[in-house]
């Protein structure tokens, strides 16, 4: 496992000390301390010549059910840097719950008391986090040029600086249960008549449609993205323009309520009691037909049921059926804070990341797609499918939507849901989100 560092704390109500063994430890400290005193190493790290340069590195990643798999790679580093540079790393790994972690973050970057790695969003945090100082230059580090050319974009600023690498490239829309619509005979609907036939067929097998899980926010934001996408992809391409000059209001597409109100209806019990783990397991299980979810849950939902089948499917939002489009983004990537004081073994990770001998294993078991040469695994089945799709013009690129709109949109649609907010206010709160965002922004 990974090397911790560990705190001992002495409780003096059970462990008594003899008096010789204090002296002895007050010696050693004393000793400690003159060699501290005299030593020539930054706070970052030591160097005692034999043992070799000392350092620890923070490493902070905002998806804990991924937890045995980063421990294993981090682990894998470790002997890597001990071995070809003689560096004793010590890893201090943070794996915070996703409904916490980007705010963590965002405090901690703001406080000056920042990790040495971090996750972040590519296409939502890359801007804000570079305007703000918070990104080094990756440009020159060997994994840049492994990048596909396809992905390498969106971990690029926009004066050309490459500041992370990507973990996640998705192309997403909703999960689907293989058997029960192979059972059914039922095909993938194209627009919102033909899914609520689907929805009538499943209901009337006794089959539930739409698995919900609300418990974690970002699930009920994820249809702001499909919907403002399948939109600016047909009927209104300006919409992002538009909003970023103050001149639209998503009035213009409060047609995203339909699907929106359909899968609410037509969905699992206790929606807000559940979040993505509880819903794995349920998916992988057969309690309903599809999820409003992405491919980025395969490994939590093979790890319930390893021979459960998925696949991935473009969700209508209208009766167009061209503004029916899967989701293309690249999400969780990683990068290194300017404010590391441990640079050297922090860009030595990040390299290792796309390490030609190792990577392959480790996005693999991840559940994550190919992002360079270096990933030699056969494509998982749900991408195949997704893939087509993409070859076949129905997709598009995630829509770069502020993240503070997104944030509010996670409250907002939590609350539509319940019932506690109506359409009106809405679409109030997400034009103000935007509106405040534009006035940050001047």
């Amino acid at each position: 496992m990974i090397n911790i560092r560990y705190e001992l704390i002495i409780n003096q109500g059970v462990v008594k000390m003899k008096k010789a063994f204090s002296v002895f430890l007050v010696s050693l400290l004393a000793i400690g301390l003159l060699a501290g005193c005299n030593s020539k190493d930054t706070a970052s790290g030591s160097s005692d010549g034999k043992e070799g340069k000392k350092v620890e590195l923070k490493v902070f990643i905002g998806q804990p059910r991924f937890k045995e798999q980063y421990e294993t790679y981090l682990d894998q580093f470790v002997k890597k840097e001990k071995e070809e540079k003689n560096i004793d790393v010590t890893i201090k790994l943070e794996l915070p719950n996703v409904n916490q972690a980007s705010q963590l973050l965002k405090t901690r970057l703001a406080s000056g008391d920042s990790p040495d790695v971090f996750s972040l969003h590519a296409v939502n945090d890359i801007p804000l986090f570079h305007k703000a100082g918070y990104l080094e230059d990756l440009s020159n580090e060997p994994f840049a040029d492994k990048l596909y050319d396809t992905v390498k974009p969106a971990v690029t600023t926009t004066d050309g600086k490459v500041v992370a690498v990507p973990l996640e490239t998705l192309q997403w829309g909703y999960l689907y249960n293989k058997k029960i619509f192979n059972d059914l005979g039922l095909e993938i609907p194209q627009t919102i008549s033909e899914m609520k036939e689907t929805v009538e067929v499943l209901k009337q097998n006794n089959i539930t449609p739409f698995l919900l899980t609300y418990k974690d926010a970002y699930i009920p934001q994820l249809f702001l993205p499909l919907t403002v996408g399948g939109t600016i992809g047909t009927e209104a391409p300006d919409f992002i323009k538009s909003m970023n000059e103050g001149k639209s209001s998503f009035e213009e597409i409060k047609d995203m309520f339909a699907i929106m109100d359909l899968t609410n209806e037509n969905g699992t019990d206790r929606a807000f009691e559940n979040g993505q783990d509880q819903g794995a397991s349920d998916f992988a299980n057969g309690k309903a037909a599809m999820w409003v979810q992405g491919p980025w849950m395969a490994e939590s939902i093979l790890k319930a049921n390893k021979d459960f089948e998925f696949g991935v499917a473009p969700l209508p939002i209208n009766d167009n059926p061209e503004a029916t489009l899967l989701n293309l983004s690249t999400s969780t990537s990683l990068a290194v804070s300017k404010m590391s004081k441990n640079k050297e073994v922090a860009k030595d990770f990040i390299n290792y990341v796309l390490d030609e001998q190792d990577s392959s294993a480790f996005y693999e078991s991840l559940g994550f797609n190919a992002v360079s040469d270096v990933h030699t695994f056969k494509p998982f089945p749900w991408l195949t499918e997704s893939t087509e799709y993409v070859s076949q013009g129905k997709a598009v690129q995630d829509p770069a939507i502020p993240i503070a709109v997104k944030d509010e949109s996670q409250k907002l649609f939590q609350s539509y849901f319940a019932g506690d907010a109506s359409k009106d206010e809405v679409i109030k709160g997400l034009d103000r989100a935007w509106e405040q965002f534009n006035k940050n922004n001047k």
